[in-house]
């Protein structure tokens, strides 16, 4: 059932002070880097990306009237986004500021993240992926800029497959069913690794099935984690859990690196930047992998959600947003920008600028993956990226609630769906605490 809204509605939050001015500061003239005295404009940036050195530093030797002081940061989950809160807070936050996409509401709701709707160009709107786009994009106004865009693939071990005589599934169907033949025929070995710590895996799953967790109509946050399509979901990989046809236990673990390092999981099930990962962490599997389409519920239209990429928000401390953009325009769109980037020896990112593919094409070594042309892959998986999802306003904490009880559920202490339900719980009240209009569904 639908509850009642409650206080402040979504775009009442995002337009509080610190964003009250972000317009017109971005759109006025002396805000903007000087061009008649010729002086130079600095700008400051943080990111826990790899290659953003490299990045910044092909950009400054390229550009006069704007130079950019880099700083690199942790991981957000490693402290990163709490040290971005922490500078805001203090009033002195980074000119620009890497978000990975989950992040984005939560920071434009705090006043972190500026409202640079007006700042970003027509050109590269037309260059950027729309569903990309879309995820940054709230109620018509436009709080990062895409970096990369990661749909989900099948990443499966050729020469296990060929062992056992397994063909790749094209259903969900046939993946459980391929589930079920791999723990016959090869007991130590399992098809998949169900992530205790991968709410984000599941939440794609989710999507792909047309689940929406959160939408904002009505000028309202409705959370609605455990809808229909999502007990679907959660009711497969519950069967497969109960069954003993997957592991379960955290993927960022020893364990699951063992797992993979020795062949027992046969199929990743993960963003396409992780083909780079992939290549990084297993050089000794050169040619054993290859991609494929993540399997369909075969229900109608072929549909995809993504698992990672990041994007870069212009902050409320920002003296030069008109500046910051600029940066940001070519960081995301320019060759010279991707080139820099996988010079650092990061791979395989997905561009959500569409001109970029070509450049990120060339430059991967296509010989792990046994010549196989994977970014041919991720533009068609792109292209199916299911629109309308909308990530809430308090990811961090949903994702600790329902990472806890998935552990307890692999451990036969609960159930996929009952985890689910428990973040719905636990992310109402920081909704409400903000202060935002809220509707749950109940089911």
């Amino acid at each position: 059932m639908l509850g009642r809204p409650s206080r402040r509605s979504v775009l009442a939050a995002t337009a509080a002070v610190p964003l009250a001015g972000a317009v017109s500061a971005c759109s006025g003239s002396s805000d903007g880097p000087s061009r008649s005295t010729g002086k130079t404009t600095r700008i400051t940036f943080w990111s826990a990306l790899r290659g953003s050195q490299e990045v910044v530093d092909a950009y400054n030797k390229t550009h006069d009237r704007i130079q950019v002081e880099f700083q690199q940061i942790p991981s957000g989950s490693k402290g990163g986004y709490a040290k971005l809160s922490n500078a805001a807070r203090a009033g002195n936050a980074p000119d620009v500021a890497t978000l990975e996409y989950p992040q984005v509401p939560g920071f434009a709701i705090d006043g972190v993240a500026r409202d640079i709707t007006g700042l970003v160009s027509d050109t590269l709107r037309r260059k950027l992926l729309p569903q990309a786009l879309g995820l940054t994009t709230f109620e018509g106004r436009v709080f990062s800029v895409p970096l990369d865009v990661e749909p989900m693939v099948m990443h499966y071990r050729t020469d296990l497959f060929d062992r056992f005589g397994l063909q790749v599934p094209r259903t969900w169907e046939e993946f459980a069913e391929l589930a079920h033949t791999v723990r016959r025929t090869a007991p130590g070995r399992r098809l998949v690794l169900f992530p205790s710590d991968g709410m984000t895996q599941f939440a794609a799953y989710s999507w792909q099935a047309g689940a929406r967790w959160f939408d904002t109509a009505g000028g309202a946050w409705n959370v609605s984690l455990a809808d229909a399509p999502t007990r679907r979901v959660a009711a497969y990989w519950q069967r497969l859990i109960d069954r003993d046809d997957v592991f379960v236990n955290a993927i960022e673990s020893r364990q699951a690196d063992a797992q993979i390092g020795n062949g027992l999981v046969l199929t990743r099930l993960s963003g396409a930047w992780d083909a780079g990962a992939q290549m990084n962490a297993q050089p000794g599997q050169k040619g054993l992998w290859r991609l494929a389409p993540l399997p369909q519920w075969d229900d109608g239209r072929p549909y995809v959600g993504t698992h990672g990429g990041s994007t870069f928000a212009v902050t409320k401390d920002c003296r030069y947003p008109e500046a910051a953009m600029e940066f940001i325009e070519w960081q995301v769109s320019h060759p010279d920008a991707l080139r820099a980037r996988l010079s650092s020896g990061a791979s395989s990112q997905y561009p959500a600028a569409l001109p970029l593919v070509a450049v990120g094409r060339a430059a991967f070594d296509r010989s792990y993956y046994g010549g196989q042309d994977i970014y041919q892959l991720f533009q068609q998986e792109a292209e199916r990226i299911r629109d309308g999802w909308v990530w809430g306003p308090r990811m961090s904490a949903t994702q600790k609630v329902m990472q806890d009880n998935f552990a307890r559920a692999g451990a036969g202490q609960g159930s996929l769906i009952g985890s689910v339900r428990a973040a719905q719980d636990g992310t109402m009240p920081d909704l409400k605490a903000l202060g935002l209009s809220t509707t749950q569904r109940s089911t």
